[in-house]
């Protein structure tokens, strides 16, 4: 895990490299009793879901006291990796599945954060404002769209304007068809060699 985060983030601090190097063990832990990422695919934690979370750290460095809602965070990604990587930057990690939730809520405890709250409950459900909206392939674009668009702040601290980030894969041609003008979609490949990230996208759209 240090080697593969470093050499794509070479200026991690021992406080972050060793919370990372913590979380293959605990993922394997906790899945064991509740299962938060699929059995095959545990073992490839830090390339297929830590180092596919902090693709969106690739993508915009956020300023220090942003807010970041991550929507359907099951077991804390992106969210745990990303509230690793930025310690100023405030994460709300909200999931409607409980046991998911508290998997998430003990690693985030057991790495000692201190910028993370969650929230059990159907995003439909969270009034609050945030700068930006992120999440791992938990649903269409439009749908992402229609429940999330009240919770995104006018309010900028950013280079980027407030919006939607959100980690896909695959083609996406008729998912964003309707905001064709104004996504802006980037692969994955462009910052990680490997072969898992070829069909891997980050797509962005500004509210």
């Amino acid at each position: 895990m240090r080697e593969l985060l470093l050499s794509f983030f070479p200026d991690l601090s021992d406080k972050q490299l060793e919370q990372f190097e913590l979380l293959p063990d605990l993922y394997a832990e906790w899945n064991s009793k509740i299962n938060v990422i699929s059995r095959k695919d545990i073992d490839e934690l830090p390339l297929h879901h830590v180092l596919h979370s902090l693709s969106i750290a690739k993508y915009i460095r956020f300023a220090p006291k942003t807010n970041i809602m991550d929507v359907g965070t099951g077991g804390g990604f992106p969210g745990i990796p990303m509230a690793i990587f930025f310690p100023d930057v405030q994460f709300l990690l909200l999931d409607s599945i409980g046991k998911k939730i508290r998997v998430a809520q003990e690693i985030s405890r057991t790495v000692g954060l201190q910028n993370v709250s969650f929230n059990h409950a159907r995003v439909e459900d969270e009034k609050r404002k945030f700068d930006f909206v992120v999440s791992r392939a938990v649903m269409p674009l439009d749908d992402l769209v229609k429940v999330t668009r009240k919770n995104i702040s006018n309010e900028q601290h950013n280079a980027l304007p407030n919006g939607i980030i959100c980690l896909k894969g695959g083609d996406l041609t008729s998912e964003i068809h309707r905001y064709r003008k104004q996504v802006e979609i980037t692969d994955l490949s462009v910052y990680f060699p490997q072969p898992y990230f070829k069909t891997k996208k980050i797509v962005y759209l500004p509210i």
